[in-house]
């Protein structure tokens, strides 16, 4: 079930940031300010224990879906990681697992967030 994380670092004039997490799902939404009236976009990170993706939905640019890489080519090197362009989505696995991990978020999160995956337009897996 996903909870939400409180202390999640504000940058001034950069909008406002929640970050939602559980074992399979980390949801990061961006609002237009704290007021939280206007959300701007989302990034739903899935399959967190396996080959990590995510997809991320703005409001002004649309979707983008790329896969997690870690970075850690070699043991040697803690590297930062970055995402990098992944083809089909798994929609109705995604917006199913997503439902179930959702039900005690906002109504009007939980039914962007659902809409968005529903609305999902490229390839899907």
């Amino acid at each position: 079930m996903l909870t939400e994380f409180k202390a999640v670092r504000q940058i001034p004039r950069d909008g406002f940031r929640r970050w939602f997490t559980d074992q399979d799902f980390d949801l990061f939404v961006w609002y237009e300010d704290a007021s939280m009236a206007n959300i701007v976009g989302f990034q739903l990170c899935y399959n967190k224990r396996g080959t990590q993706k995510a997809l991320t939905w703005y409001r002004d640019r649309g979707y983008l879906h790329t896969a997690v890489d870690d970075g850690e080519g070699s043991p040697l090197k803690n590297r930062t990681p970055i995402l990098v362009a992944d083809g089909s989505f798994p929609r109705d696995r995604v917006a199913s697992q997503f439902r179930e991990a959702a039900k005690n978020l906002e109504i009007d999160l939980f039914e962007l967030v659902e809409g968005r995956l529903e609305e999902y337009p490229g390839p899907l897996g």
